[in-house]
């Protein structure tokens, strides 16, 4: 049994973890990482990149059926489900393999096996091989989390599917359910619909994508309707009767009443639940809150030396919120100062077609905190480079303090605007006000123009509109 002892040991090589662990190194930290499947975590292999791949691949079959618009002709238009899938995985798979090679090139030493916290400062590893003690001055865990399984309608991996399953399907679906309609759910719902599956989400709240602005939400369920997709809301999923090999009936609740209605494949996508599991957490006195790590605005855990970053430690659960984190925590251990992340300037991006984005406060919310406000929208019908592209459908709304002109909020939907959006974050993070916006000179043809007249919008001077 081999004791090695390093300045930080990192638990899970997620986007979180690989890179606390990258920016430990740079610090000239000794750090070592634990991960006990895939570096990279769920976003490299599972979740964000293979996901884009095949919503890639859905954008451009699309587009094939589309190209008489643009003077082109495409004979017969077909997929292969197996080499799309397979395009995916190849995807994932170089930068998992990438993420092997920052860890030598930064000296990021990487055990590969499941850890467990064994008092302050040690941790076991269980590898193929046999145990290592490790021990650190500080321990960040970056364990991420899974698909939530609600009783009875558990996945099975043949007719009730999770993310991970819908990433690899054993069939191409014809009559889809996806229960849930958040970010994960939406966006496989509009892969399998493109690819020709009759595709239904029901999602509990009133409306699909819940955490965007209403205005958003309605636009976008009024294109998914268009494309053929049946939108129930205020709806719930009883239960599922399975009938192998031929589908599943699922009772819905609408309304009060429970209909039946038959499907040949469920997708589940109805939140996740924090790894906190089998960690020893609690042995060393980590609090856990509903399968979250319980942390300061530094994400502390209040036991000496502990940290947990990224999914584990609570909402927003997005990769690029826990790449901030694990910046953040390696400069708090390499004794340098940093400033807390707030959650209001991290942006959402849904890659369903259309794209949705979002920063900061929704019209409803900067209400209810109080604020005088002024709405700007401006739709992409307005927009030469979105007329061009033949991408008409669309809008950007801005949400600004009406007394000191502070953009609270963005909110967008249409093509493209998950690459937009970061104009805004920007904007934000340096406190820009309304007049720093209307004096950006905004390239032409662009659709970033759209971002400068939704901001003139708030303030009654838009031009093309």
């Amino acid at each position: 049994m081999a004791t090695n002892s390093f300045d930080m040991v990192v638990i899970g090589a997620g986007p979180g973890g690989y890179v606390a662990a990258i920016r430990g190194a740079q610090l000239g930290l000794k750090v070592a990482i634990v991960e006990r499947e895939h570096l990279g975590g769920i976003c490299l292999n599972w979740g964000c990149i293979p996901t884009k791949a095949l919503l890639r691949s859905a954008e451009v079959f699309h587009l094939m059926h589309r190209a008489k618009e643009f003077g082109l002709s495409v004979e017969k238009a077909s997929f292969d489900l197996g080499a799309v899938v397979q395009r995916s995985r190849g995807v994932a798979k170089q930068l998992s393999g990438g993420i092997g090679h920052l860890m030598k090139k930064n000296k990021v030493t990487v055990f590969m096996g499941a850890a467990t916290l064994a008092g302050q400062g040690k941790v076991v590893v269980k590898t193929d091989k046999g145990t290592e003690d490790l021990s650190a001055k500080a321990i960040i865990v970056a364990t991420g989390a899974r698909a939530r399984e609600l009783p009875g309608l558990e996945a099975d991996g043949d007719l009730v599917w999770t993310y991970k399953h819908a990433l690899q399907p054993v069939r191409m679906p014809k009559k889809l359910l996806v229960i849930g309609s958040g970010a994960i759910g939406i966006e496989f719902a509009s892969f399998y619909n493109t690819l020709g599956a009759d595709t239904t989400v029901v999602e509990v709240m009133d409306r699909i994508l819940p955490v965007e602005d209403a205005e958003i939400s309605s636009f976008a369920k009024k294109q998914f309707v268009k494309q053929g997709m049946t939108i129930l809301e205020k709806a719930g999923v009883k239960k599922l009767d399975r009938k192998p090999g031929v589908g599943v009936s699922a009772h819905i609740e609408i309304g009060g009443k429970v209909e039946v209605r038959e499907f040949d494949t469920v997708i589940s996508a109805v939140g996740i639940v924090g790894n906190v599991e089998n960690l020893g957490l609690e042995a060393v006195g980590v609090k856990v809150d509903r399968t979250h790590v319980v942390t300061d605005e530094y994400c502390r855990t209040g036991v000496e030396g502990v940290f947990a970053i990224g999914d584990i430690a609570g909402a927003p659960w997005l990769a690029h919120k826990a790449s901030h984190e694990g910046v953040m925590v390696a400069e708090l251990i390499a004794g340098h100062k940093v400033h807390p992340i707030k959650p209001g300037s991290i942006a959402g991006c849904t890659y369903c077609h259309p794209q949705v984005a979002s920063v900061g406060l929704t019209e409803a919310k900067a209400k209810e905190a109080g604020y005088d406000i002024k709405v700007g929208r401006f739709p992409f019908i307005g927009n030469g480079k979105a007329i061009a592209l033949g991408e008409p459908e669309g809008m950007v709304k801005t949400v600004f303090d009406a007394k000191t002109g502070e953009l609270l909020g963005a909110h967008m939907v249409g093509a493209e605007v998950t690459e937009m959006i970061q104009g805004y974050v920007i904007g934000r993070q340096l406190e820009t006000t309304e007049e720093d916006l209307m004096h950006t000179v905004f390239p032409h043809p662009t659709l970033s123009e759209m971002m400068h007249e939704a901001v003139l919008d708030a303030y009654g001077r838009a031009i093309h509109f």
